[in-house]
């Protein structure tokens, strides 16, 4: 369903696409399901009553905003088993998972065929699935994708602790593991060290999930103690205070950051974050002026997917309103672009360039740097270039 603007638009989507979805054999396949993604509290309280008289004859599941957690109702609860009396299921993926299957076979390539063709369209040659997944046969589904060309792009995957030691299915990158600081179940520094050691023993480097302040000292605590390796690094880094920066300059640490959100929710950022966390929010001029690398991020499909949107919004930190969050954390086009020119392996490191004789990955844009850098817009991408095959563009 598109983005609603309050909960009575909320509320009839789910109604009009209860009533419109057809019935499917098995519940657990699409099109039974109902999945709902980006709901947050502006749309007014949610549990599973209300999703039941909204849609009482289908099994819908509706995730928040953060990814963190699901709303299910009745049909679907008795579906996958969650007995939780309001609906709500926190951090669960891989046990609903297991119960639940979207779209199968040719369904599911046709939606990866067209992901990947948006993202080409876009000018985009590689991402980051950075899901902490506990069982390597979640990448299944991603390595046969890549391998049949269903999905063009180059395709770094992370993992979480459990999988530390594993190798990369065929097709796929292995990238750093997924480490997670969850502010409902904070670990200690010493238990996050111990991951962080576990991973750089097995010769990886990690990503941190850390949203908050308090994650973020509780991860720089846990670098001091396991020592750290090029290529570890912050992801989201959604509030660092200024009295971190210099640690995280000082443990070589990289801020994998996500400036679109500052356009797509600064508003609301403004409304309901702690006025103390205000000015410290996705940071990206202050830190690459005290010598942080920064990489850039969409974050998708939590954050807009096209990364030129948020090269703009690094550019101009301004909300849907005009509202400027964090003035000081502007950065030039130039350095915007450059956010997403690094490796897969190095965000926030060295931005790669075009050089004779290397296999392309690159876009071509329709207009010179100036025109480009005016406007940051994907509509300037005339054609991409995969693996030195043309992915987008006629010609």
């Amino acid at each position: 369903m598109s983005a609603a603007a309050d909960g009575a638009a909320f509320d009839a989507a789910i109604r009009a696409a209860s009533s419109t979805a057809a019935p499917t054999d098995s519940p657990f396949e699409s099109p039974g399901w109902l999945r709902i993604v980006g709901y947050d509290e502006r749309l007014g309280p949610l549990d599973r009553d209300r999703l039941d008289r909204l849609a009482p004859h289908r099994p819908v599941r509706v995730q928040h905003r953060s990814g963190a957690a699901w709303m299910l109702n009745g049909a679907a609860q008795r579906l996958t088993g969650a007995a939780e009396a309001s609906g709500w299921v926190f951090r669960d993926d891989d046990a609903l998972g297991a119960r639940w299957r979207d779209n199968r076979g040719d369904d599911l390539a046709r939606a990866l065929r067209d992901v990947s063709t948006s993202l080409a369209s876009m000018g985009v040659t590689g991402v980051t699935d950075a899901t902490p997944f506990a069982d390597a046969s979640a990448f299944d589904v991603l390595a046969a994708a890549r391998r049949s060309g269903d999905i063009s792009q180059h395709v770094t995957v992370t993992g979480g602790p459990a999988l530390a030691t594993m190798s990369a299915p065929a097709g796929l990158v292995r990238g750093p593991v997924k480490l997670v600081v969850r502010d409902d179940a904070l670990p200690s520094p010493d238990e996050l060290a111990t991951h962080i050691d576990a991973a750089h023993r097995a010769s990886r480097c990690v990503a941190v999930h850390c949203v908050t302040r308090v994650a973020a000292v509780v991860a720089l605590a846990a670098w001091r103690a396991a020592g750290h390796l090029p290529g570890d690094r912050i992801e989201h880094g959604s509030v660092l205070p200024s009295e971190l920066i210099d640690d995280l300059a000082g443990l070589g640490l990289t801020v994998v950051t996500q400036p679109a959100f500052v356009a797509a929710r600064g508003d609301r950022y403004l409304a309901d974050v702690d006025p103390d966390d205000i000015a410290h929010l996705y940071r990206c001029g202050s830190l690459t002026a005290a010598g942080v690398g920064v990489g850039g991020s969409t974050d998708a499909p939590y954050g807009p997917a096209d990364p030129w949107q948020a090269m703009r919004a690094a550019t101009t930190r301004t909300t849907p309103s005009g509202a400027v969050l964090g003035h000081a954390e502007r950065v030039t086009p130039s350095a915007a672009l450059d956010l997403f020119l690094t490796s897969l392996s190095d965000p926030g490191g060295r931005p790669r360039r075009v050089a004779v004789g290397a296999v392309a990955d690159l876009c071509l844009l329709d207009a010179p740097e100036a025109a480009a850098f005016a406007d940051l817009d994907s509509a300037r991408v005339a054609a991409t270039w995969i693996d030195g095959r043309r992915v987008h563009g006629d010609g």
